[in-house]
């Protein structure tokens, strides 16, 4: 059932636009990982002992406030831990995500450091400058994982490492 809205076999081109391309890249990569996150976060949620929610209650909490009272004290550390894991992904925008849903159209704005690297190194046969880049990458990624635990750590004294 059509609502009318876009005629019958007309297309919307948003792979052809390249002031789309970030945002497909980004709302792909929250798609990705929306679910394995949930999965964690649900994970944890089981570890916090059901007689808490029960003496929140019984002191006449709200859902609300036992959410904020109970539930995501009990999280704290995997919310935590998902945060610096996902700030040292920062500099990764995902290269099989780019580089298989970049097209002539979008190849102005598609160009990230991982696909420059792997257009470089194949089209000059210059692996080292490749890996050079690859570990500048790296370096980069590793300290911000490094100040995302520091500020964690001083938060309230708890870090990954």
């Amino acid at each position: 059932m059509a609502l009318g809205i876009i005629p019958r076999g007309a297309g919307i081109p948003f792979m052809g636009k390249p002031e789309l391309f970030y945002l497909i890249i980004a709302i792909s990569n929250v798609w990705k990982n929306v679910g394995w996150n949930a999965i964690i976060y649900l994970a944890a949620m089981t570890g916090i002992d059901p007689e808490l929610y029960e003496a929140a209650s019984i002191d006449g909490a709200s859902r609300i406030r036992r959410i904020m009272s109970v539930t995501l004290p009990g999280i704290l550390p995997i919310i935590k831990i998902l945060l610096v894991l996902n700030i040292g992904q920062l500099m990764n925008a995902g290269f099989e995500h780019v580089y298989l849903l970049s097209n002539p159209s979008n190849i102005s704005t598609s160009r990230t450091i991982e696909v420059y690297v792997f257009n470089y190194a194949l089209k000059t046969g210059r692996m080292s400058y490749g890996t050079a880049i690859g570990i500048f990458n790296s370096t980069i990624s590793i300290l911000l994982i490094l100040i995302a635990n520091r500020i964690s750590r001083r938060i309230d004294g708890v870090g990954i490492f």
